[in-house]
């Protein structure tokens, strides 16, 4: 890794945090054209069932990284956790190639649990998908750009143990939403 990202994390991190965000606000918004995009009506009818699969295997490599690290297993440990970061990016490029194209997934069950059920579910899963961003680029570059020995020295252990619950969290009521839009209405 470049020795100018490895003394530029919080930098690098913020870059990064910033660029995910537009591209995330800029198509949930609508202000991305659909017309920059191939359309591919078999892909967009299938990512919905696809990021499902990608948030439960996430879930599983986050739980196993977090298992690996407290068992001193740490290249088993990255491997976890460098893994379900290219799930999440798997994620959220083919989340916001379908909303780019189509639009956030309508709800189609009682008002009653859209209000109370759904929508605050949706909420606190975007918000912590939002706040876990820049955590993520954070813990991860720390990692990356260092021996294994050299991250005990960084906050990277500090950051990574709020990051990771959240993270679960997140995938977890990402499946959560999905089940309700998917499978129950």
């Amino acid at each position: 890794m470049h020795p100018q990202i490895k003394q530029n994390v919080p930098a690098v991190t913020g870059v990064l945090t910033i660029l995910s965000l537009a591209f995330v606000f800029g198509a949930a918004l609508r202000i991305i054209p659909s017309t920059v995009l191939p359309y591919n009506s078999g892909l967009i009818a299938v990512i919905p069932h696809l990021n499902a699969v990608i948030s439960l295997t996430a879930i599983v490599l986050i739980s196993a990284g977090w298992y690996f690290i407290r068992n001193n297993a740490v290249e088993k440990h990255r491997y976890a956790m460098v893994t379900s970061f290219g799930l999440f990016v798997a994620f959220l490029g083919l989340y916001l190639y379908r909303v780019t194209l189509e639009g956030p997934s309508p709800f189609l069950g009682p008002d009653a649990i859209k209000t109370y059920v759904y929508l605050p579910l949706l909420a606190v899963h975007i918000l912590l998908a939002i706040v876990c961003i820049p955590l993520l680029y954070y813990v991860l570059l720390l990692a990356v750009t260092r021996p294994v020995s050299e991250v005990y020295a960084t906050n990277h252990r500090r950051v990574a143990r709020i990051a990771a619950p959240l993270w679960l969290v997140s995938f977890a009521l990402g499946v959560v939403v999905y089940v309700m839009l998917h499978v129950v209405y």
